[in-house]
């Protein structure tokens, strides 16, 4: 195919196997406990299903039709008996009498030859495809069939034999493509136990996506102690890369060390979110001015690689440095008046009104945990002053990190900065909990004023996540 969509990938990959097993199952040609592998890279879906049977046993077959009382009267048969014997293909003297349980009843017994692989496959694939969670299709050329990308090659095998089938418009080969730039041309398959290690070899494709990820995961592991460093990065990043690439390869570089004047927030998230890299940790988490990049190509010399890579970074990290020096020429006092333009709900008002409603409610809450009324007063005040500045702007996800960064600059009690970062707290279920009274009380003022007032609208909340966190 061309290139699949990296955060489906995964997913598509596991329900395409999944799907052509159960249609083998389905139709007798494995059992329950026959084994397949997945492969799923940007450029192509596979399976392979151990023991698959080229041709399903012959099957005895019983079919039941009219009772005997009904099929004979006085001896005749009658028109249902006939027609029962008509609809089988056979006389009525070659039918049976067989006992159904409750009564006597006329039935036809035969044995149906098993269908081959070959008759079977086709459906199977194609019934597969349609079970696939594709959101969205596409259509390509003057085709008329739809699938996530356009699909360009088909290979099909039994053993050593093609199986012949049509899927998408095209015919069943032995033959594909590997890396788009690093194969050595087509690659002819001789036996399908071959896929993956042909594939890899001539192909410089790893096929399976779980091999991929942990191939990354053990040079990104490498690379990083070789530094004494950390990788900061989630599976969904990880996962992410693995279906990007299908040969990974994975580098380091780095950038300027003035940037780390910027809150390493914003400079992880840029990396991770924008350019897919890896941020790297020191021993105490702290942002080093390196990263790990994965590439999909091998050269002799990567420094051309990793110099790009630098270069397109430095520009992005140089506008995060921009946003947060002009963020700094305000402070959060100063940019309360800006949340009257910043509607939380045409309903409920705006972002400036509902600060109202904050402090007066944290005040009492905090009352009520014995901590400080007039901090936790300030600390809702400013809670969401951060959403009106640049860094917000551009990355939503900063939203109350930026704040607290904002408060400490101007001045703000500690307590206070870090309850504009923790109000936001739980995200989720298991998420950490505010660590001070002060953030407790914030953050609860803020989980309640938002339940009372999409109540009282009548918009009761009927899934799992709120949609105004």
């Amino acid at each position: 195919t061309e290139e699949l969509p990296p955060k489906a990938l995964n997913n598509l990959g596991n329900h395409f196997a999944q799907s052509i097993a159960e249609g083998l199952e389905k139709a007798q040609l494995i059992d329950g406990t026959a084994q397949f592998t997945v492969y799923a890279s940007p450029r192509r879906l596979a399976v392979s299903v151990a023991n698959v049977k080229a041709v399903q046993a012959d099957q005895h077959v019983v079919r039941k039709g009219v009772s005997v009382a009904a099929g004979m009267k006085d001896g005749v048969p009658t028109k249902a008996l006939e027609g029962f014997a008509r609809s089988c293909g056979v006389e009525i003297g070659s039918l049976k009498i067989i006992h159904d349980g409750k009564q006597d009843v006329y039935a036809h017994e035969f044995t149906q030859a098993g269908q081959t692989l070959a008759a079977l496959l086709g459906e199977i694939i194609n019934t597969a495809i349609k079970k696939l969670p594709i959101p969205k299709v596409m259509r390509w050329g003057s085709s008329t069939h739809t699938f996530v990308r356009p699909v360009h090659g088909l290979v099909a095998l039994h053993g050593a034999d093609v199986v012949p089938v049509n899927v998408l418009g095209l015919d069943s080969g032995r033959q594909t493509l590997g890396h788009r730039f690093l194969s050595q041309g087509a690659i002819i398959f001789a036996q399908a136990d071959d896929y993956a290690k042909q594939i890899a070899e001539q192909g410089k494709v790893i096929a399976s996506f779980a091999e991929r990820r942990a191939a990354i995961k053990a040079a990104l592991d490498k690379v990083s102690g070789s530094l004494n460093a950390r990788v900061a990065a989630d599976d969904a990043l990880l996962d992410e890369v693995t279906a990007l690439v299908e040969y990974p390869v994975v580098l380091q570089a780095e950038f300027e060390a003035h940037f780390l004047a910027v809150p390493q927030e914003c400079l992880i998230l840029t990396m991770q979110q924008n350019q897919k890299y890896f941020p790297l940790l020191d021993q105490n988490g702290k942002l080093m001015n390196r990263f790990l990049l994965v590439s999909n190509l091998q050269t002799a010399d990567p420094s051309h690689i990793i110099h790009g890579n630098e270069r397109v970074l430095r520009a992005r990290l140089s506008d995060a440095e921009f946003f947060y020096k002009q963020d700094q020429k305000a402070t959060l006092e100063s940019r309360l008046p800006k949340l009257e333009h910043v509607v939380y709900h045409n309903k409920i008002g705006s972002q400036a009104q509902r600060i109202d409603r904050l402090q007066t409610i944290a005040a009492h809450i905090a009352e009520q945990l014995g901590t400080d009324r007039a901090t936790a007063e300030r600390a809702a005040r400013l809670a969401k002053a951060d959403l009106v500045t640049e860094m917000v702007g551009e990355f939503p996800e900063l939203q109350g990190t930026m704040g607290k960064y904002y408060a400490v600059l101007d001045g703000e009690q500690p307590e206070i900065a870090a309850a504009i970062e923790q109000h936001y707290q739980p995200r989720f279920a298991g998420d950490k909990l505010p660590e001070s009274p002060i953030a407790t009380a914030v953050a609860l003022a803020d989980k309640l004023e938002t339940l009372v007032g999409i109540w009282g609208i009548g918009l009761i909340p009927t899934g799992d996540k709120d949609p105004y966190a």
